[in-house]
């Protein structure tokens, strides 16, 4: 894969009136680690549990409550940061950053700003088949997150729900590295399958497990490779930060209406101020949230009630030797292993379940032909009725039972589509089946050659134009299928047939 890595990004042009822009783009995404406690609390994180129901009393930041590190937590972190190949610092602190959340009742947020759990590290994002961009990592703190405010419940009331108080939070920090919406989308589907394979977070955006803060800037060309050789941000333009972003579709659509909005007001003389913005989905633009602070406005300082936080290597190296194999990983072995297409192995390697649904299905069989049924045939049909692959009726020993059928010659590619929708809908054991209804394939030459004959025999004025016209001997197959119901061999009968014509 690092074959295909390109160093220089192609940037997103948009043309303004007074000449070419590109797009500077950094993701700060939130990743809610995949832990059944919170953070600094015992309390469950089970998602859609009743308002307020899941909070310890240091979550509610009850009098004298302090604060004790979930050390599995921590791990997930560590792993993360393993994942993406990233520095582990043995020691890190934690931060107080003083800023009015109304969900959040102790008033502020316990984070990592000066040493953070996880230093530089990188994602290879996949943007076609043969072409790959990477995408820096600056870091990966932990931090708690905030409860929920509910609005529209009583038109003079807001409600607060504490139970996602306290739970934990990865933020994974990007460079500025992606330069179009197209790219964004792309990092943010790589990311979340790397934490799903990894199993430090679930990855539902719809759920808030994961979510996006897009830094989106404006610069004209050759400015951003100003910045790669002098590193300062003065070359890329103003920033501005569009919050929770939940959607790859809304993060493509967020991005691009950002960047024409500040293209035009540098174009019309103005300047961009530095802001939070928020996405308006129904009307497909970006408004003002509030300006954007920096750090001294959140009066960072360590917080009082944890000590620093060190590990040991050896902890450290335990982890990484417990890592899974990786998509990237897992892809080219598929390829090497199975003969698979780049494409076929992307699809393929998707998701976990996937993955390992297709390993069950090839295991010992032909893996391209095992590839084209699993992508072809179960997939199409599980997208059709809305179910992904951990919702499918049929197992993969079962479609491993039919390939191997394929295979062997025991039925054709027609018959194996009939046994498909048999199994599919109604279940049982392929082999089984294809006895029980008498679905084998014919492969006695001599009942193909007799079908043929009489076929042949049968249709005289055909024969003459199929010797005239080779192409037309398609239609002596058809026959043919049709007379043996659909059970002969089909390369059996295209070469007998051209024998026969003398083809």
């Amino acid at each position: 894969m690092l074959d295909a890595v390109y160093s220089e990004p192609k940037p997103k042009v948009i043309a303004g009136a007074t000449g070419d822009w590109e797009l500077v783009i950094g993701l700060e995404v939130h990743a809610q680690v995949a832990s059944k406690a919170k953070l600094f609390s015992g309390a469950s994180t089970k998602f859609g549990a009743e308002p307020n129901s899941n909070v310890a009393f240091v979550d509610a930041a009850m009098p004298g409550m302090l604060p004790v590190i979930n050390e599995f937590c921590v791990e997930q972190a560590v792993r993360t940061g393993l994942g993406l190949k990233a520095q582990i610092n043995l020691k890190s602190a934690f931060d107080r950053k003083n800023y009015f959340y109304p969900d959040l009742p102790q008033g502020y947020q316990i984070s990592q700003l000066y040493e953070p759990i996880v230093g530089e590290g990188e994602v290879i994002v996949n943007m076609e088949p043969g072409v790959a961009r990477l995408v820096r990592i600056e870091r990966i703190h932990i931090e708690q997150d905030a409860g929920k405010s509910i609005h529209d419940m009583d038109p003079n009331m807001s409600f607060v729900d504490l139970n996602r108080t306290g739970v934990a939070l990865m933020e994974i920090v990007s460079r500025p590295d992606i330069r179009g919406p197209e790219e964004a989308a792309a990092y943010v589907v790589k990311l979340r399958q790397i934490l799903r394979y990894l199993g430090t977070c679930d990855g539902n955006m719809q759920n808030g497990s994961m979510r996006a803060d897009v830094n989106v800037s404006v610069c004209r060309p050759g400015d951003y490779e100003r910045y790669q050789a002098t590193q300062d941000f003065g070359e890329l333009g103003t920033r501005c930060e569009i919050k929770n972003m939940n959607s790859m579709r809304f993060i493509q659509l967020a991005i691009d209406h950002e960047a024409r909005r500040q293209i035009a007001i540098l174009e019309d003389g103005g300047t961009i101020d530095q802001e939070t913005r928020l996405y308006d989905a129904d009307k497909n633009e970006t408004r003002s949230m509030r300006s954007k602070e920096e750090a001294h406005d959140y009066r960072y300082f360590p917080c009082p009630d944890l000590l620093p936080l060190e590990i040991e290597q050896d902890w450290v190296d335990d982890i990484a030797a417990s890592l899974p194999e990786l998509p990237d990983a897992k892809k080219a072995r598929f390829i090497a292993d199975f003969g698979l297409s780049e494409y076929d192995a992307s699809v393929l390697t998707a998701d976990v379940a996937s993955a390992a649904y297709f390993e069950d299905v090839a295991q010992g069989r032909d893996g391209k032909l095992a590839a084209n049924w699993v992508i072809n045939e179960l997939f199409g049909r599980l997208k059709k009725e809305d179910h992904d692959i951990t919702q499918s009726p049929m197992s993969a020993k079962q479609l491993g039972g039919i390939v191997e059928l394929i295979s062997s010659g025991d039925i054709s590619g027609k018959i194996a589509k009939d046994l498909f929708e048999m199994v599919y809908t109604d279940g049982g054991d392929p082999a089984a089946l294809v006895e029980k209804h008498g679905m084998k394939q014919v492969t006695d030459t001599g009942a193909i050659e007799a079908a043929v004959d009489a076929v042949i025999a049968d249709n005289p004025a055909q024969v003459e134009k199929a010797k005239a016209n080779p192409k037309l001997a398609g239609w002596f197959v058809g026959q043919v299928m049709k007379a043996t119901g659909g059970k002969a061999n089909p390369k059996a009968v295209n070469e007998i047939i051209a024998s026969k014509l003398g083809l």
